[in-house]
């Protein structure tokens, strides 16, 4: 029982990190660091 409450606990904290990150419009930002990434791998960027 008490894992199964540490585990909804932590699925409710991630859904609320996720939705107060589209609140503050951080969901450009970590695409744009995403794409970077990806561009330095293949070594284009």
């Amino acid at each position: 029982m008490n894992k199964k409450i540490l585990r909804y606990t932590v699925f409710l904290g991630s859904i609320a990190f996720i939705i107060a990150g589209v609140y503050r419009n951080e969901v450009q930002t970590v695409l744009q660091k995403a794409i970077n990434i990806c561009l330095e791998c293949i070594g284009i960027g």
